[in-house]
């Protein structure tokens, strides 16, 4: 019997086993291959670019001075509890209180001045970095919603920064931190509104150097007070828009309450309202 040839070699299957023969280099890919590719080196570049500025502008945390980050994972994490229950401030601050006990001003702090809290809000007063300010706006929101008292309209008024130190700084620590603060990033009820208004100036120093220049940083009770007493004022042009608003004041730290005051004696002057005041911080007067 003759032996029938074998079929031409094109014809035949090879079943190829991928351990013992693997498929050769020039195969062809799989189409969502290449985009693979692309995204891996587009992260290898970002990675190299990371390290690069790393290398050029070192950054460390605020607080700890942990590397490549401005403010790192456990220090945010400590800053939220710092700032997760806001309370009552105002028995902290002697100007504040009347002579029979009461309080002229109810204020509401996001936190106590001290620890992580005081470290982050001293580097974003110096230097505004979006990290911290991020999480300090969170802050500030907490206790804004804790603040607003019910229905009505609301307007949440920063303490105006002395013209040296926006000078200095290019910014306003309050202000900028009340941007996470606008429109629906407060939850103060369906029935009420609230609104961020820069309606405080700051006075002419009327003949008195003392009443508008410099820091407040280590002076006493009463060099505080003598210090902002008329440094602050509602132009004219805004008397009329503070009708019908409830004004919350807003600063960045409680100390004696000489600011908070001063500012109630302006905007109350202009027709409005003063129903509190919010505070990122508050501390413990330097005379005590």
């Amino acid at each position: 019997m003759d032996e029938q040839p074998a079929p031409p070699r094109s014809r035949q299957r090879r079943h190829r086993d991928p351990d013992v023969d693997p498929a050769p280099a020039s195969a062809p890919q799989h189409r969502l291959t290449r985009p693979r590719a692309a995204v891996s080196i587009v992260g290898v570049a970002q990675s190299a670019a990371l390290e690069f500025s790393a290398l050029v502008l070192p950054t460390e945390c605020v607080c700890c001075g942990a590397e490549d980050c401005t403010l790192c994972a456990p220090c945010s994490r400590s800053l939220r509890r710092q700032t997760s229950k806001p309370f009552r401030a105002e028995g902290r601050a002697p100007s504040l209180m009347r002579e029979d006990g009461s309080t002229i001003l109810q204020v509401v702090a996001a936190g106590v001045y001290r620890d992580e809290l005081a470290m982050a809000l001293l580097s974003f007063k110096r230097h505004g970095q979006r990290p911290v300010g991020r999480v300090l706006s969170a802050s500030l929101r907490r206790a804004v919603e804790s603040a607003v008292p019910g229905k009505g309209n609301f307007l949440l008024i920063p303490i105006p920064t002395s013209r040296s130190a926006f000078q200095a700084r290019g910014f306003s620590p309050v202000e900028l931190l009340l941007r996470g603060c606008r429109g629906s990033a407060v939850q103060a009820g369906p029935a009420s509104r609230v609104r961020v208004a820069r309606y405080l100036r700051l006075a002419p120093a009327l003949g008195k150097p003392w009443a508008t220049a410099g820091g407040q940083k280590g002076l006493t009770r009463g060099a505080r007070a003598r210090r902002v007493r008329y440094s602050m004022r509602v132009p004219l042009r805004c008397y009329g828009e503070l009708t019908g608003w409830y004004c919350i004041l807003v600063d960045d730290v409680l100390t004696t309450g000489a600011t908070l005051a001063e500012a109630a004696r302006a905007v109350t002057a202009a027709g409005g309202l003063v129903c509190g005041a919010v505070v990122l911080a508050a501390t413990r007067p330097p005379d005590r």
